[in-house]
Order: C-alpha cells, then structure tokens, then sequence
C-alpha cells in the first residue's frame, strides 16, 4: 500500500514510511502488494484503454435465450428485430402500400447500390413500409433471395448513449459493420431518421457515423434501408455526393383519401381490440375526410389514425365506469341464461324454469343494485362520424354542426343568419354567402382561401360590421379576426413585419403579425383595412395567397390560407358614391352603373391588374337608406336593453325617439358611426347618473321621449311616480 500510495500521489519520503507502517499492519490479513497492485492497475491505471476494454467486456455479455452468447451481440443489443416483431403479430398490417414495398425489393436485390432510402413528409407512413418488408418475409411474399432475411431497426440514440470517451463510438460502429459482413447478407439494417447518421459522433475530431459507413455501403458489406424526409435528405445526404450515390432513392407520397380509408379500415380491428368499442365506417371515413380538410400541418394517414384514436379515448374515458359488484352480477345472470336453455334443449324443464325464476330475482337484484349506486348506464359502444367531429371540433375550435349534415340548413339561411346583424347591403351579403356555399360544397378551389373580396363604399355602411359577422357565423367567435391595418405597412421595409424577417436581418426571431396569428388560428377571418395606404410592395405577398391559399414566413414555415376569407377594405370611389346619394337616400338603379365603373376606374389607377384579377369579387356597399337606419337604431336600443337588463331594468322607447335618432345620428360622410355616439351622449350619459345615484331601482322602467329636441329619460318605479332626468 506504502509503494501503490507513493506512486500514485507523487508524495513525500515521511508519506512513504507512513504508508510503510500501515502495510505492516494490515499484511496479517493476507493482503500482499501483488494483490493491491494489479488491482491499483485495473482501476487507476490507463482509463482511455481500460475503459473501452471494461465497456466492450459489458458489451459482448449480450446473451441469447439459451443461454449461449449471442453470434451479433452488438446488433442485438443495438438494433430491434421486426422480423422477430412480425413473427409474434406485434406489427400492425400494411395496407396500400404494395408498391413501395415491391420498390424497396426491387432495389434490395441489385448488385450495387442496393440501398433503398425512403423520401417522404412525416407521417405518410416511411417506417410503416420497412415494418411491411419484414411481414412480407415472415409470410414468405418475397423473392427466394430475400426469404431467409432479417430486417434490423438501428437505434442510433442508444448506439450514442455513454460514448463519452473518444473512440468508444466509432469502436461500436465499426463492431456492427463486422457483424453486418459477418452476417454474408443475411441482415439488412433499417436506420430510420438516416440523416442522423451525418455528424453523429464527429466530437472531437472522430470521424462521424456516415463516413464510417461508407467503404462498407460501397462494398456491399452493410445493407441499409433508410428512411428521412425530403428537406433533411436534401440538406444531409443530397450535399454529401459520396453518401448519396450509395443510396437509391424511393419516393413515399401522401396516400389519396380513398386509399387512407383503406389504410384505417385494415387497423380498426387492432383499436377497436384496445379501446373495447366498435369503430363504425362512417368514422373511419368522417375521420380521413376531415383531417385532410382541418389539419393542415400533418399528413395522411397519421393525422387520421391519430383522430381515430383520440375519438376511441375520448369516448372510453367519457363512458361511466360500470361498479365492480353490478358486473358481477350481470355476469351470473348471463351463466344462468346460459344453463337454463341447455336444460330447456334437454328437455329438463323443471330445471329450466327454475333457473329462469333464480335469473329473474338476480334482474331485480341488478336493478336495485343500479338505484343505490346510482348508476345509469349510457355507454356508447360504437363511435360514430358525430364523435369524430367532435373531437376535431375541440381542436380547430369550429363549431360541431359546421361539420356534419346539419351545416347543411344553416348555409341554406345564410343571408337571413347574416341580415341579423348588418343592416341592408344585400347584394354584399348574397355575394359572400354564394362564395361561402361553393366553398362547403367542394365546388370552390381548394387550394384557395374560402373567398377573397374587396369591399367598397363610405365609412360607417357596415363593412366592418359584416367581417365580424361572418366571423361569428363561420367560426363561432366574432374575435376570430386577424385585422391587419394597411396604414402601418406604408413602406417597402414594413413587410417584414408581416411576415417575419429573413435570416440574418434584425427581428428575424419575431414572428410575422400576419403569419404566425394565421398559422395559430387557420380558422378565420382575415382583414385587411384600408388597404390602398400600403405601400405597393405589400401586395406582392397577398398575391401568393390569393392564388395559392398559402404564404411562406421569414423563418421557412408554411402557413395556409385554405380556410381563411379574405376581406379587404378601402374607401376608394367614396366621395363619388357619397356624391351620388341624396340624404339617407341611396342611388337610383340608373346611377348604379355609373358609381360601379367610376369605382372601377379608382381601382384600377390604384392596383395592379393581376392583384385584382386575383380577387373574387368586389362589392360596391350602398349608402345608407332611411329603412335602414330605422332598423339600425331598432338594433342599438335592442342592445341597450341587453345592457340594463342585467341590472333588472327595462327600456321602453317609442318611433319618435327612433325617428329622433335616426335624423340626428347619421351623417352623410361618416355614416351611421354618429348614431352610437349620440345615443351615448343622450340615453347612456344620463342612465349612467341615475344608476349611480340610485334614482332607480330594481324592477323599474326607463321610458325615453323626446322633448324641446332632445331625448329624455323618466322612471316609472314601484310607486308609479315619474322622474325625469335632469339634462
């Protein structure tokens, strides 16, 4: 011990007699300086050598069932075996997939470059055809050449794990390609996420997996099927020409609707088995139809399988769960049924009835059992198309019935669902609600938006008013609208801020105002204000997603448009439809023309012809009528009333109030904005004081009038005296 410390720590001649003495006294109990030396050397010694030693020991104590160490301990130890996996029914079916399947068989039996690589987005089911491959084998519908393979999946997280010391990774890499070239071809490695390999392990200098790799894919001594998605190869693989041409590319594309139904219709059994509830087909096919229509930053079939077994889960933990001592006796009124008809077909009758007897005293048993528990059983055992919708109605956050038949009527009434909220305006409100129509009935373009307008005409006609609505009306919340005011976006510069800047730019970690609030709300209204105060570098953006119903932002995300509508505003042609109008009275038909093709001219002098030719429809609003603002101060009073309501008041008014406020609250340029401002300055001012000054009180009621040209307010209490409110 005196020489091992003395060594190790370098000390001083008094360290070394002390350790001197400790030998001497501990040496009775058979402790020798061989002893303490070799193991001095075995745990001090060199640990870069020892320690790749003591791992590759723990490594290669990989044993088979038998007990017999394995032939490919390191790619049993690193990889999962889906030929084993498929020999136990562990995998679940493949369907609509035979041709990518056949490809990757195709490639596997090339003299070189026999490396398939599977292409394609996340989710369209790469894993799935290598996992296919392996059933096929186990079902022996493969070439001879490939009937005896085995299909390995590399976990390459697990092949890097506790590869701190340099040299320990690539030690197990090239272990594996020994065992691969042992194995003469009767091993083909599946690594999925492939382009994982380019970099791993490179730390410090070492050669990365891919390079490793390499002289062994050229020689054919490593098989490798790879899976990745197109951007990665094309920045990993496609970049290293070296590793590329190892590799043949196989191409797996978004399956089609009809074959995604397939695709569920083969694994609903497997669920149904795992939920313990019944799939109908009408779900399956609500469950493809309206992931593709809904989720748009997934693909087929993952974001459907993921639907269906969100509905299935949904509906398991929403179902009561049944007490265990009603089961119990459910199940012995079934054995009873089940011996009484046997002895009943065994013409035992006595017995038969007697357990019919015993059978009916246990039904009142359950029965009673339910009352005391409380239990009301309404379990839902098949889950049909309304559960799916339901379910992606708490994800898009669209209503339910905007989903399933029922919308059907709703769009049917659309311009009077429309018409309770803005005043007149027909031709707009028709013209939106046809676009809103084609759009749901699959004739609109689905790589478009829902519709794209431009809405014309003075302040305060209700266009504004009429976004909010169809927010309302199609997204069930009047707040789900992107408003983006055009006047802030008055320079070139200034696009950035839509969208996002481009790398390298300041401000390129900030999202854009337009693209990230569309890219985490899809479902809504888009709102473009004023748009002829943008600058017109702006609309070169709105061009893309008018045509294409989709918009790149600075950081490379797209973002979709599909289920937007587009509504831009502008007071263009104003001042000569203004002109046009006499008092609360719209143009003649005559006129009509005339204020269409000056409004045009100012369109056209103002925007490009393709930004333009882009736009369903441009709708021209009309001022105002004296109907119209009739209606208009009915429907503010209406809300006024809502307000007070809560306070338990009442309001009563009568039409020459309503004639007061209509001549007083519109305004020939401004519109009917004046009207809540004056009702404000005349109604609401004054409530406010006798609310606050308790000179009303629960139960009352506020009669308006009008006196000496001016709106007053008395109160008709309990005791039935008036009070009229001081100006």
């Amino acid at each position: 011990i005196g020489r091992v410390d003395y060594r190790s720590r370098a000390g001083t001649r008094s360290e070394y007699t002390t350790g001197i003495k400790t030998f001497d006294l501990i040496k009775q109990d058979g402790l020798t300086f061989e002893n303490v030396a070799s193991a001095y050397n075995g745990v001090m010694g060199n640990q870069n050598s020892n320690s790749s030693e003591n791992n590759k020991e723990k490594e290669s104590d990989v044993k088979t069932e038998s007990g017999e160490k394995s032939k490919y301990e390191f790619l049993e130890k690193y990889a999962v075996d889906l030929t084993e996996l498929a020999r136990k029914n562990k995998i679940d079916p493949i369907i609509g997939r035979d041709s990518e399947i056949k490809k990757v068989q195709q490639i596997l039996l090339r003299r070189t470059k026999n490396n398939p690589v599977l292409i394609g987005d996340a989710g369209v089911g790469k894993t799935a055809i290598a996992e296919g491959l392996a059933l096929n084998i186990i079902g022996g519908n493969v070439h001879p050449f490939l009937k005896d393979k085995r299909v390995l999946s590399l976990q390459l997280g697990q092949l890097l794990a506790g590869t701190g010391v340099r040299g320990e990774f690539e030690e197990r890499v090239q272990t594996i390609i020994k065992e691969m070239k042992s194995a003469d071809g009767e091993i083909i490695l599946f690594i999925d996420e492939i382009h994982t390999v380019v970099g791993a392990g490179s730390g410090g200098g070492a050669l990365d997996a891919a390079n490793m790799m390499k002289p062994a894919l050229a020689r054919g001594d490593l098989q490798t099927i790879g899976a990745t998605t197109p951007d990665e190869y094309r920045k990993y693989i496609e970049s290293d020409q070296a590793l590329e041409r190892r590799f043949s590319p196989v191409f797996v594309d978004e399956p089609t609707i009809e074959n995604s139904i397939k695709m569920l219709q083969g694994l609903k059994y497997k669920y149904e088995e795992h939920h313990d509830l019944e799939i109908s087909d009408d779900a399956i096919e609500s469950a493809v139809t309206l992931s593709d229509r809904y989720i748009k930053n997934r693909f087929l079939p993952d974001k459907a399988i993921d639907l269906m077994d969100e509905s299935l889960s949904k509906i398991k933990i929403e179902n009561p769960v049944t007490p265990e001592s009603i089961v119990e006796i459910e199940s012995e009124i079934e054995s009873l049924e089940e011996q009484a008809n046997k002895y009943f077909q065994d013409d035992k009758k006595e017995k038969s009835e007697k357990l019919f007897e015993e059978k009916s005293k246990k039904i009142q048993d359950l029965k009673q059992l339910r009352e005391e528990w409380g239990f009301n059983e309404k379990q839902i055992n098949v889950v049909q198309s309304k559960h799916i919708a339901k379910v992606i109605s708490e994800k898009t956050g669209i209503p339910i019935e905007n989903l399933i038949k029922t919308e059907a009527k709703k769009l049917l009434t659309l311009e009077d669902k429309l018409h309770e909220r803005v005043i007149g305006q027909s031709k707009a409100v028709e013209s939106i609600s046809n676009a809103i129509r084609r759009s749901r009935a699959g004739l609109q373009d689905p790589t478009r938006p829902i519709g794209s307008f431009i809405f014309l005409g003075p302040t305060g006609v209700g266009k504004t008013e009429l976004a909010k609505s169809l927010a309302e009306l199609l997204f069930d919340n009047e707040n789900n609208i992107v408003r983006v005011d055009m006047s802030e976006y008055k320079e070139s510069y200034s696009m950035s801020r839509l969208i996002g800047a481009p790398p390298g730019y300041v401000g390129y970690d900030d999202a854009g105002q337009l693209t990230e609030q569309v890219r985490r709300n899809p479902y809504s209204v888009v709102l473009f204000d004023e748009i002829e105060k943008a600058h017109p570098d702006i609309f070169n953006v709105l061009l893309q997603v008018l045509d294409d119903g989709r918009l790149t932002d600075g950081q490379g995300r797209t973002v979709d448009f599909t289920n937007t509508l587009i509504i831009m505003t502008s007071n263009l042609g104003s001042n000569n439809i203004t002109k046009e109008s006499i008092g609360f009275m719209k143009a003649s038909d005559e006129k009509n023309e005339d204020i269409q093709n000056s409004v045009s001219e100012s369109l056209k002098s103002h925007f490009r012809p393709e930004f333009l030719n882009r736009i369903d429809e441009i709708i021209v609003f009309d001022s105002l009528t004296q109907e119209d603002l009739l209606l208009i101060v009915d429907k503010v009073l209406i809300d006024l009333s809502k307000k007070i309501s809560d306070k338990k008041l009442e309001i009563k008014f009568n039409k020459k109030v309503k004639q007061y406020i209509a001549d007083k609250g519109f305004d020939r340029f401004y519109g009917a904005r004046p009207l809540r401002r004056l009702l404000q300055k005349e109604v609401e001012n004054k409530i406010s004081k006798m609310i606050i000054s308790n000179e009303v009180k629960s139960g009352d009621v506020l009669q308006l009038s009008v006196q000496d040209d001016e709106i007053m307010v008395s109160v008709k209490n309990k005791n039935k005296k008036k009070i009229n409110a001081k100006k």
